[in-house]
């Protein structure tokens, strides 16, 4: 009877799977139909002469690196395309549109006026927060994406569509239902051989809890998750016609998760090097760094008389994976490693924006954890500020310090070593792939990977000779040309081009 009761529940599920299978083969392809044909006509009814292109931007108004890639871009295509019409779908609600355009200007020196773009707000960018998704938090950000990218074509239906957030679930929605030309400029992939290697060897970090790491059956039921979404993520990721990476260290992940080499640029994100550049080298940031060691050799020392503020910078959006709690027990470690009277020259500034609440909550408990180290008379904190103080703070520093493990490319990095400051940054990503250069000889900048390693390349850059700090900064300098504005913009054209040439 039992056999029986199982040999009917196995052929029902048969039969069930079937004609689901069979439903999706009939009704996939007419729904695909219908919706380009919804969405044609939304097209028309909306459309002139002129091209419409449309950058899917949801959080455009926070002023980090990524943003300045989207402004940079839409100011390359409006100088090159006049008539063609540009939209911004972004999530800032609360702001206009000439308060966007002027922080733009105040920001990144990118100046823009409301009749070159135009902003379709979209409400559902809730949607995208992590702390949405406690449990499957890249799936449930990358099911939000899809939502609020059907949100976004539904307000308004573009002839051609770039992404410049890396929201690869949008691109079959908008080129397969939309119809649209679509392209893409991807800063950093959702997920990473890192990643899986990460889970794999059971290693505690942001994205890794400690309660999943401590568990084989939950550190295996991750990497079948992680194997899972990296193909469906792929999928998606092969939807965009045109594919832009900002990183030797991005490109080779892209290719190896979506396999379309041929389609895909090495466009290094545009870092505003030009100005930076006119900082004179020979000023008097580097008064309070001593020029000669002590007796013993190891330690350097600094006179009451001549002591001056020795400034540290660090760029950075106020992010977790920005890694700035390593940045502040890096600095407790050098404590150990130069005396008192040095200690209190220094001062470790941190220069960034932030997105949110949740990132407000993360300064202050940065500032917990300064007073935790001892640390609060040592550092400083710099939020939202306008292009003019970043600029005078990379003026006034000597040392510039970034710290997130894997970052995909790095502009902080490469607008410190411009302004003159000797730049140390995580050895991993795209700092050490693309921008720093440690040999002897052709030295730009240190690479570190722990605080002891950070705490040790300071000490060291301290005991430097002027003549050494100085040789160091000049390479540093002369390397990040190929990163301007200008080498930018003469890529991206180049690499959207076709997504015109066929409108």
């Amino acid at each position: 009877m039992r056999g029986c009761l199982w040999k009917r529940l196995s052929h029902w599920l048969m039969a069930f799977t079937g004609i689901t299978l069979l439903l999706l083969v009939i009704v996939a392809p007419v729904l695909l139909l219908l919706s380009r044909k919804y969405f044609r006509k939304r097209r028309e009814a909306t459309s002139s002469q002129h091209v419409t292109v449309a950058f899917f931007h949801p959080y455009c108004n926070t002023g980090g690196g990524g943003e300045r890639v989207l402004w940079c871009a839409v100011k390359a295509l409006n100088t090159r395309f006049p008539s063609v019409r540009m939209v911004i779908y972004t999530g800032d609600l609360d702001v206009s549109p000439e308060d966007i355009l002027k922080r733009v200007h105040q920001r990144f020196n990118v100046e823009l006026h409301t009749d070159q773009v135009d902003f379709v707000y979209l409400r559902w960018r809730r949607l995208l927060e992590a702390d949405r998704y406690p449990l499957f938090t890249i799936l449930g950000q990358s099911i939000g994406s899809f939502l609020l990218g059907l949100e976004a074509i539904l307000t308004y239906v573009p002839d051609i569509y770039i992404d410049t957030t890396g929201h690869a679930f949008t691109y079959p929605l908008f080129r397969y239902a939309g119809g649209c030309r679509v392209g893409c400029y991807t800063h950093y992939p959702v997920i990473t051989s890192d990643m899986l290697r990460r889970v794999s060897t059971r290693t505690v970090a942001y994205n890794n809890r400690r309660i999943v790491a401590r568990s084989p059956f939950l550190t295996a039921g991750k990497l079948l998750y992680y194997k899972l979404f990296a193909w469906v993520y792929g999928a998606a990721g092969r939807s965009a016609e045109i594919v832009m990476v900002n990183s030797s260290w991005t490109e080779e992940h892209i290719n190896e998760l979506w396999q379309c080499p041929l389609r895909t640029h090495r466009i290094y994100p545009p870092c505003d090097v030009e100005d930076l550049k006119n900082i004179p080298i020979d000023n008097d940031r580097d008064a309070g760094i001593p020029s000669s060691l002590d007796g013993s050799g190891d330690t350097v020392s600094i006179s009451g008389a001549d002591k001056k503020v020795v400034k540290i910078v660090s760029v950075a959006q106020y992010r977790p994976e920005k890694d700035h709690p390593l940045q502040l027990r890096s600095m407790y470690q050098l404590r150990q490693y130069v005396p008192e009277d040095v200690w209190d020259s220094l001062r470790l500034i941190f220069v960034g924006s932030c997105r949110n609440a949740e990132d407000d909550v993360r300064v202050q408990d940065m500032k917990d954890l300064c007073k935790h180290l001892s640390l609060e008379n040592n550092v400083e904190f710099k939020v939202n500020v306008p292009y003019e103080e970043l600029r005078r703070e990379l003026e006034e520093g000597s040392i510039g310090l970034h710290a997130m493990w894997n970052e995909h490319f790095g502009i902080g990095v490469v607008e410190c070593m411009a302004a003159g400051l000797i730049m140390v940054a995580h050895r991993s990503g795209g700092p050490q792939m693309d921008i720093v250069e440690e040999a002897e000889g052709s030295r730009n900048g240190f690479l570190a990977a722990d605080e002891q390693e950070y705490a040790s390349a300071i000490a060291h850059i301290l005991r430097m000779s002027p003549e050494a700090r100085k040789s160091v900064r000049e390479a540093a300098r002369s390397s990040v040309e190929r990163f301007s504005v200008q080498e930018f913009n003469k890529g991206f054209l180049r690499a959207v081009e076709p997504l015109f040439s066929q409108r």
